[in-house]
């Protein structure tokens, strides 16, 4: 690819274009669903760097959920502080260069395009000399590690993707490593039972650490200490050293006291549904104050730097409000434990008297486990299917979702845009008009789903990358974005030849590529 972003009259329709190239040369490498246990190729990459990921301090996340809210409320703490950061997390929902945000932003399309040349000469090194070529997220980690260094940040925020031990982010050492839930996700790839999950989840604490680790199974948690005693790492446990004391919903999300590792910290606004949302919030306080050794000093933050902070925070996708009238909510659950956390959510922050479900999975989930969470709070559902390959399909989910809702309480349209217009309609019309009765749509099942319909209901140009008002000017990325952790984990030859790229019926390329988690 021509290197033309800095060449004179280059104009934003040719920015696009290489941007798309870029995204193009990525996804055609070894994709996120096939994983190699090795940290050859990445470590290789690094070095050949010059290790620009030991440039910045770090806060490393894992965990089964929540790392994506966990990390935006982190750096926006850091932020608050005054600190310049960087954040790196999966997947995105809209666009690549969502992954890689400098303060609070992405990293804009030209930067993306010019960070990938600066370190692609280095990647075709590290290709020739390996068994495998570097995979997407490998390459991806690499453009992460040298746009950080460059800008440069006074901190660095990594989400893992699988697991912990393996995942390529784990060539930098966090100084705080955060470790969200843990819950039974993904047995095939990271183990059937929370302490095989945590082992591998626990491989990201390093040596004289800070561990900030929330509420978990015991088995779990057992793991993790033991990991931590090892490596002579300090460890904070939600419920114990710190948590949330109290909240109460507010409008547009709730009002919080939180229990620091310094202090507590009272009348905390966050814009954000849910009590798992304010579980995460005590993490991510928690974990800055052990960035910057409050805890050990035993002087809290700020009290109105961190409300101010907590008032700013945002996670797209996460029970996020898109439009009135019915309302439209989207939300990324793709496991049961986020399903269960979903559900309650709407239980205790909604009062809705209708409250339709637009279902969309991907086939190698618990898609029971899933609906069965969903259920009691679901009016009727639209069934539903995105458009990557791993998306199971609607008929076959709608005939699953007749087992568990009944099937007087299933609906079903292929089109995830068909299914949004019928939910709504279904919302509007189990309501009489004139009445003070709520209806509501929520779009879930997996990340997928809830960042296609953003694209498709989100318009504002500040909101979205692009401004494409119907489904079929929307041209969905053909990659699949579901978490490291909702990857499967399969030890293969990268395939070889030309990506067919079949298009469906509505004009999206259905590739399967990649994952993303967040609750």
């Amino acid at each position: 690819m021509a290197n033309n972003v800095d060449r004179p009259g280059f104009d934003e329709q040719s920015l696009q274009e290489q941007f798309e190239e870029v995204e193009h040369e990525l996804l055609e490498r070894w994709p996120e669903t096939k994983m190699d246990p090795t940290l050859a190729r990445v470590r290789a990459l690094t070095e050949l760097l010059g290790d620009p990921q030991q440039a910045y301090p770090v806060v490393h996340i894992t965990g089964t959920n929540g790392k994506t809210s966990t990390a935006r409320m982190i750096e926006t703490l850091l932020r608050e502080l005054n600190l310049r950061t960087g954040r790196f997390t999966s997947p995105h929902l809209e666009s690549m260069n969502e992954r890689i945000t400098l303060d609070g932003a992405p990293i804009p399309l030209r930067r993306f395009v010019e960070v990938y040349e600066d370190i692609r000469p280095y990647v075709d090194i590290v290709d020739a000399s390996q068994e495998f070529p570097m995979s997407f997220f490998e390459v991806i980690t690499g453009m992460a590690f040298a746009a950080f260094a460059d800008a440069p940040v006074d901190a660095a925020v990594l989400e893992v993707g699988l697991g912990g031990t393996w995942d390529c982010t784990n060539v930098a050492d966090g100084q705080v490593a955060v470790i969200t839930p843990i819950d039974v996700d993904h047995a095939n790839i990271l183990g059937d039972t929370p302490a095989k999950i945590a082992s591998e989840k626990a491989g990201i604490i390093k040596e004289d650490a800070v561990v900030v680790m929330a509420q978990q199974p015991l088995e779990a948690a057992e793991v993790i200490l033991r990991r931590a005693s090892e490596v002579h790492a300090t460890v904070a446990r939600e419920g114990i050293e710190y948590g949330v004391v109290e909240r109460r919903p507010a409008l547009g999300g709730q009002q919080i006291t939180i229990k620091g590792l310094a202090g507590e910290y009272t009348e905390v606004y966050l814009p954000l549904y849910g009590e798992h949302m304010a579980h995460n919030a005590a993490t991510a306080l928690a974990a800055v104050e052990a960035f910057l050794g409050a805890g050990r000093a035993g002087t809290p933050l700020d009290p109105d730097v961190v409300r101010e902070a907590f008032a700013k925070v945002t996670s797209p996708g996460r029970l996020e409000v898109v439009r009135r009238g019915p309302t439209v909510i989207l939300d990324a659950t793709h496991n049961p434990a986020g399903a269960r956390a979903t559900a309650q959510a709407l239980a205790d922050d909604f009062s809705f008297d209708h409250l339709v479900g637009v279902i969309g999975v991907m086939r190698d989930k618990d898609v029971a486990g899933i609906l069965e969470a969903l259920e009691p709070v679901l009016s009727e559902v639209v069934i539903t299917q995105n458009t990557t390959e791993r998306a199971m399909p609607a008929a076959v989910l709608a005939e699953l979702a007749s087992e568990i809702f009944g099937a007087e309480r299933v609906h079903e349209a292929s089109r995830l845009d068909d299914a949004i217009d019928l939910a709504m309609g279904l919302a509007e019309e189990a309501i009489p008009a004139g009445t003070s009765a709520g209806a509501g749509v929520i779009v879930t099942g997996s990340v997928v789903t809830a960042g296609q319909a953003r694209t498709l209901l989100v318009r504002d140009r500040a909101e979205r990358v692009e401004d494409r008002h119907t489904f079929e000017d929307v041209q969905f990325e053909d990659t699949e974005k579901e978490d490291f952790d909702d990857r499967d984990l399969e030890f293969r030859e990268r395939r070889g030849g030309d990506r067919d790229g079949g298009l469906s019926d509505a004009g999206f390329d259905s590739e399967d590529e990649y994952g993303g988690d967040d609750r």
